[in-house]
């Protein structure tokens, strides 16, 4: 896996999306607002995806670090990429994953939070 905890978590991230039917669309994409992480679609609907990993417990659970402030810099960044590719309007939403790698021989603990801001 990667070094960066951030890095396997996103990658944990799409391939639990994938084999759940989601199709992604784009990693790491670039917007005026900020990045968002995964971009992918689930059948008719745009879902924006926001990554949470953490490999220990020091600092609390990794849906916690989805602050009021990092919501609103999401919810910013999902308008600017709708802005950015008219083609992609439609019905969308926020989801959230968090992972946590707390014991690197065991399987990651996947929660995925649907519709997590609005």
């Amino acid at each position: 896996m990667f070094k960066d905890t951030g890095q396997d978590g996103e990658y944990i991230a799409a391939a639990y999306l994938e084999k759940e039917g989601y199709k992604i669309l784009a990693r790491n994409f670039h917007t005026r607002q900020g990045e968002l992480d995964i971009v992918c679609q689930f059948n008719e609907e745009l879902v924006f995806v926001e990554v949470k990993t953490r490999s220990s417990r020091a600092f609390g659970l990794p849906e916690e670090a989805v602050t009021r402030r990092k919501q609103a810099h999401m919810l910013a960044a999902a308008q600017s990429s709708l802005q950015q590719h008219p083609e992609l309007e439609g019905s969308w939403r926020i989801d959230v994953i968090a992972i946590q790698r707390y014991e690197p021989s065991r399987p990651p603990t996947i929660y995925h939070f649907e519709n997590a801001i609005s």
